[in-house]
């Protein structure tokens, strides 16, 4: 066995007023990752021989137009691991019938995995 996750986490990000696909996709990417705390780091690190670095991330942004986003930019949102994102259509373009305004709203999903730790812990 190589990898195995050990955390999913999912956020949603928007644009009210730029019509700007790679911020809603980072602003989704920040709310996913606002709720997460890997406290395994400290607790097994040092014992497994492990620190975030080790960490394999994947993301996966979904918005309505993916060719406007900037990946490379997403990229500098993850603050660990061996990070790699896709973008796939889906979140949700809102607009206002009154003004033409569109809302951009996007959706991610961020997991990590680690290299198979089998009987170690």
């Amino acid at each position: 066995m190589t990898d195995q996750r050990f955390i999913i986490e999912m956020g949603m990000g928007n644009d009210q007023y730029g019509e700007d696909y790679t911020k809603a996709a980072r602003r989704a990417i920040e709310d996913a990752i606002r709720h997460s705390n890997i406290p395994m780091f400290q607790a097994l690190g040092p014992t497994l021989n492990l620190a975030p670095e080790d960490m394999r991330v994947e993301v996966t942004v979904a918005v309505q137009k993916p060719n406007l986003v900037d990946v490379k930019e997403l990229l500098n949102t993850l603050p660990h691991g061996q990070a790699k994102v896709q973008v796939v259509l889906g979140g949700l373009n809102v607009t206002n019938p009154d003004t033409d305004n569109i809302i951009v709203m996007a959706s991610a999903a961020v997991e990590a995995f680690l290299p198979y730790l089998g009987n170690k812990v």
